[in-house]
């Protein structure tokens, strides 16, 4: 049986012990300050990119590069492995259809073998989590088309719920109305925000101040728990240069729930970029994903 690897985006956030544990291929995505782009060589740390958009500068982001998913699956082909990529939801970037379009044409070169491309209809740590477990059934010898069967049976139930410090940066990027964006401000009001079914964001109310924002998400947690729900899973908390808010969600979960392991890391400035200083998000394997909510 020929081996696999397990690759996926930098947008998975996926912390450096497990990229170095598993030795995955990260195909990098950029994000830029006027002419200067980072992501690949070039790379900011999540601190002075944080304090830099609270200084004002308004960062862009930038969807991935063929030419760089080509040479990091050319690489794996070229070793004898197949390929499933975890990737960043297709209804947030287009970085999906990039990679699905580099791997169409390199099957075509290797038409032995086989490069399946998930889309995750996730961000940040919700694909890390899938890559975590595509890794451990890789581990346990599950063969290729058991783990993409599971693994697309296994993101519908990959929550991610986030809230915000800023509203402006949400209503930069065409989330929320520049008058909500300033009532909001002025009222201390914190958004809560999930990735739906279908990948893309929906707003799901506010509450006023942060203190309760960080509670709501453990409660809102626990009200989308599934009954099947394997509390060996790792659960996600990512943060936008917020680490005490992030460890205080960390201290609630462990408390309120039965999840012991706990992954904490930043929000890559790639996705940051969108939410802004201060985002916290929560991740975490539960019930079905809740679809968009009709705007009325």
């Amino acid at each position: 049986m020929q081996t696999y690897c397990i690759t996926t985006d930098s947008n998975s956030d996926l912390p450096r012990e497990y990229v170095e544990k598993f030795n995955t291929t990260i195909i990098p995505q950029y994000y830029s300050f006027d002419d200067i782009v980072y992501g690949d060589e070039l790379h900011m740390s999540p601190k002075e990119f944080y304090e830099k958009m609270k200084e004002g500068a308004l960062p862009q982001s930038q969807a991935n590069n063929p030419a760089v998913i080509e040479e990091k699956f050319r690489d794996i082909l070229d070793r004898g492995m197949d390929i499933i990529h975890i990737a960043f939801s297709s209804a947030l970037s287009g970085s999906y259809n990039n990679v699905c379009m580099v791997a169409t044409e390199l099957l075509e070169e290797y038409p032995d073998a086989k490069i399946t491309v998930i889309d995750s209809l996730n961000v940040s740590l919700g694909e890390a989590i899938m890559v975590i477990h595509a890794e451990n059934m890789k581990a346990n010898d599950v063969a290729y088309d058991d783990a993409v069967a599971e693994l697309n049976e296994f993101r519908d139930h990959i929550n991610v719920q986030f809230t915000v410090d800023d509203l402006f940066h949400l209503q930069r990027g065409g989330r929320v109305s520049k008058a909500t964006a300033v009532l909001g401000s002025t009222l201390n009001l914190k958004p809560f925000l999930y990735v739906n079914k279908d990948g893309g964001l929906t707003s799901d109310g506010t509450v006023r101040g942060r203190k309760k924002s960080i509670s709501k998400l453990v409660e809102r947690m626990t009200e989308t728990m599934s009954a099947n729900t394997d509390f060996s899973l790792p659960v996600g908390i990512v943060h936008g240069n917020c680490i005490e808010d992030a460890e205080t969600l960390a201290s609630i979960v462990k408390e309120k729930t039965q999840f012991t392991n706990v992954i904490i890391n930043d929000i890559s400035p790639s996705i940051g970029a969108h939410a802004g200083p201060g985002a916290l998000g929560l991740i975490y394997y539960g019930d079905m994903k809740a679809a968009a909510k009709e705007t009325k």
